[in-house]
This record gives C-alpha cells, structure tokens and sequence, in this order.
C-alpha cells in the first residue's frame, strides 16, 4: 500500500479545522486524520504552516492557459485548460461549452467522455447553452438559441451516461416542466440560468428536479417587490443551489453578502469562476465566436468585455474568489473554503470529492496563510 503522511499545516476536513494533526492518504484516498504521535510508516510530506483543504471544484469553466473549448472541444484542450486552473488550486471541474453548433456540442461530449476516464482533473461537462433566452444572452449568441426538444433530452441522458457528471443550463421559457423532470431521473444536473422567466416558472422548474441556478444575478430576471424573478426563486428555495462568480465586477458585494444571509435550507451559494481562456495566459484578448474579448485591468481582479461593455465571463481564478469572500463577502475562511469545495461537490454529485473524511479522493490543495496556493495534489499524486 503506498501511503503518505502530511504534517506541518492545519488540516480542514470540509466542516472544521484540525491542529496539530497529519493527514493520511493511502492509495490516493483519505485513510485518516491521526494526532502527530501515532502515526503509521509512510512517504511524510511536510508543510511550513497554512492550511491543507480539499482541492476547489469549478462547475463553469469555458477556458484556460489561453485555450477556449469553443474553440477546440476536445480531451487536449480540456487537459490543457484544467492544467491552467491546477495551480489555482482548483483539482476537478467541468470544461463548459457555451453556445454553440450541435456539432460542438456533439465534439465536446465525446471529448469529456475521454478527458473524463484519464482522471487528470475534468470531472464532467457542463453545457451552457443553445436553451437560454434570448433577452438574457449575454454574451452568448442569440441566433443558435432554441427550445430543448425531446431528441434533445433523450441525448442528455445518453451523455450523462457516457460522461458520468453533465451540468446543463437551461432558460425556464426554453424548456418544459415535464422535460426537467425527464433529465432529472437520467440523472443530468439541470440549472436553470440566461432566463428572463417568472418566479413561479422557475419554483415549477425546482419542484420538478431542477438542481441550481448559473451564475446568480448575472443574465437573469431580477427580484422585485412584486416580481421576485429568477434571483427571488433561487434565494427562496430551500434546495436549490447557487454558482455565484465573486470577482467584483459581475455582482456588487452587498448583492452577494444579502443572498448569504438570506439562503437557507440544504442549497447554497457556491464559487465558480466563468473563467476564460485568459486565465493562466499573459494574453490581453482573444476571439468569442468571431468577436473580440479584451482584458481590462483594474479593481480587485481585471474584467473581460465585449466591444460595447458586455462582461464576456470573467478573468478570475479560484482561490482569488475565496480571497473575494473573505474580505469582501464577511465569509470566515472555513465558510469560503467550502464554497469552493464542498458545497459544488453536492450541487454536482461528486460524492467522493469536496471534503476530507475516510474514503474521499485524495485531491488536495495546500495554502500559505496569505491565502496563495503552494502546492496541488491529484489523488494524493504531487501535480
């Protein structure tokens, strides 16, 4: 049995923080958290303080390292920008497609399927886009949005099947209640986002096995004091979860500090970045579906716009956002972390990821406390 042992960091198991404790991975998985006397023979890692924590999970990841899935949807290029988001401390996400052809798509399944299996960090796929509303596109292309038809489901499923994790986001207006309720006993991880719908559309959706909303506030109905929108739904439901990209451009923090204290119940709010291919790259533009996206710096992270102004996704990376938390959303360390880990982990059903308990993949990120990653571990493998 190979085993490693790690010393010298506070270890945060996904609920509290131990001190004085080591860390054991056997066969890349977690086998105990042991007091520092007792500890059995094995590789010892040691760590100069920080915190060890499971590594973060990002639900919405359309690039990285200067690559864009649109632009290429294969396993290369989702290792490629999974390997770019690694040293942010980010150990599994899902490569997302956002709008695009039926080929795309089509490319980007087989791909995961692939990428998938190679267990280097893709964990799934999420597919945003062609079902959104076109009067909350964003930056999406409104001429290849369509309703979800019933070839559509039946393809989900089969996908989800072949990947194991697939996230969609779904306008309300674009997809029936009754086809929510389809893909959520094929087992697809259904979120409602790019929607213009009413509260009580959206509360039909949740009902019916409808999981989250994309990005919360960001290209959606709005809550007002008789028409609580998209948002009101989202922050009222109590199962529902919540991708909130904390960056300082896309929502205002008094925004995001109301909706955690607002959201109660089993669903929460959750970390993703949006991050494009930016990210990891040194580049300052690149091209959306032939339009040009360019980087502007400034604030507590630079932003990414279209030539009108339009935010193109973001230019943030993992652990910033949980910096984002602490300092700007009143989030104690413990709570941010598990919005980076945890919590995405149970919105995706990655029962063996997020936490750091008997059993749990050995995916590990190790942090100075400055809040800057150190180092990164795949199943308890130095990455």
């Amino acid at each position: 049995m190979a085993r490693k042992i790690f010393v010298g960091a506070r270890i945060f198991d996904g609920e509290r923080f131990h001190d004085d404790k080591a860390l054991i991975v056997a066969d890349g998985r977690v086998e105990a958290i042991a007091a520092g006397n007792d500890l059995p023979d094995g590789e010892r890692v040691t760590l100069s303080g920080g915190v060890l924590s499971a590594g973060f999970i990002d639900a919405q990841v359309n690039g990285g390292a200067g690559r864009m899935l649109n632009d290429e949807p294969s396993a290369a290029s989702m290792a490629i920008i999974a390997g770019g988001h690694r040293p942010y401390g980010t150990t599994s996400l899902l490569p997302t497609l956002i709008t695009d052809t039926s080929e795309a798509s089509t490319a980007a399944i087989e791909a995961a399927t692939e990428a998938v299996k190679a267990n280097r960090g893709v964990a799934g796929l999420h597919l945003e886009g062609p079902h959104l509303a076109p009067a909350r596109k964003g930056a999406h292309l409104a001429e290849l949005m369509r309703p979800v038809e019933d070839r559509d489901v039946k393809a989900f499923i089969r996908a989800r099947e072949a990947i194991g994790t697939l996230l969609v986001t779904m306008a309300a207006e674009q997809v029936t209640v009754a086809q929510v309720r389809e893909l959520a006993e094929g087992g697809v991880t259904v979120s409602i986002g790019h929607s213009d719908c009413s509260s009580e559309a959206a509360e039909e959706r949740f009902d019916a096995g409808a999981r989250g909303v994309t990005h919360l506030f960001n290209a959606m109905s709005q809550m007002g004091h008789r028409a609580p929108g998209l948002v009101g739904a989202a922050i009222d439901h109590p199962s529902t979860w919540c991708g909130i990209i904390a960056d300082g451009h896309h929502v205002d923090p008094k925004a995001l500090r109301t909706a955690l204290r607002a959201k109660r119940g089993e669903g929460k709010l959750f970390f993703v970045t949006d991050a494009m291919s930016l990210v990891g790259s040194e580049k300052d533009s690149f091209t959306l579906n032939g339009r040009t996206v360019r980087r502007e710096r400034g604030g507590f992270c630079s932003k990414l716009v279209l030539s009108d102004g339009t935010l193109a996704g973001s230019d943030v990376d993992m652990i910033s956002t949980i910096r984002y938390g602490v300092t700007y959303l009143d989030l104690t360390l413990a709570e941010a972390l598990r919005m980076a880990t945890l919590y995405p982990a149970r919105f995706l059903r990655l029962a063996d990821r997020g936490y750091l308990s008997p059993g749990a993949r050995a995916d590990l990120v190790h942090l100075t406390d400055a809040l800057t990653v150190t180092a990164t571990w795949l199943a308890g493998e130095t990455v």
